[in-house]
C-alpha cells in the first residue's frame, strides 16, 4: 500500500492543545473522508534516540496510490481549502511519498 508521510513542526503561533482539536474536528475527518484515502493517521513524536526531535509530528496517510491520491483527492475543493488553512499553522514541512513493504 502507498503511503504519504508527513514531517513537521507547528508555527510558533499555534499550541499542541489547539492543534489537537484541529485535527480531531477537522483535519483527520476530512483527510479520512477523500477519494483513495484508505486511513489517515498522525503521530506526535515525543522522543528520539538521539535526543533531537527534528519534526515534531508525522501524518500519515494510506492511500491506494500516490498517483490516484494526486490525481482524485489533491485536486478536490476541499483539500484545498484545508491546505489554505493547514499551510500557515505549520513550519519546516517534509512531504515524503513511498510504498509499503511489510
Amino acid at each position: 500500500m502507498a503511503k504519504r508521510i508527513i514531517l513537521y513542526n507547528l508555527a510558533e503561533h499555534v499550541t499542541d492543545e489547539e492543534f489537537k482539536d484541529y485535527v480531531t474536528s477537522e483535519k483527520g475527518p476530512l483527510i479520512d473522508s477523500l477519494p483513495s484515502v484508505k486511513k489517515y493517521e498522525l503521530v506526535k513524536i515525543t522522543g528520539s534516540m538521539t535526543g533531537e526531535i527534528p519534526y515534531k509530528y508525522c501524518g500519515i496517510v494510506h492511500v491506494t496510490s500516490i498517483d490516484e491520491f494526486n490525481q482524485k483527492a489533491a485536486v478536490t475543493q476541499e483539500y484545498q481549502d484545508f491546505l489554505k488553512k493547514f499551510g500557515p499553522m505549520v513550519s519546516d514541512l517534509l512531504m515524503l511519498s513511498g510504498e509499503e513493504i511489510y
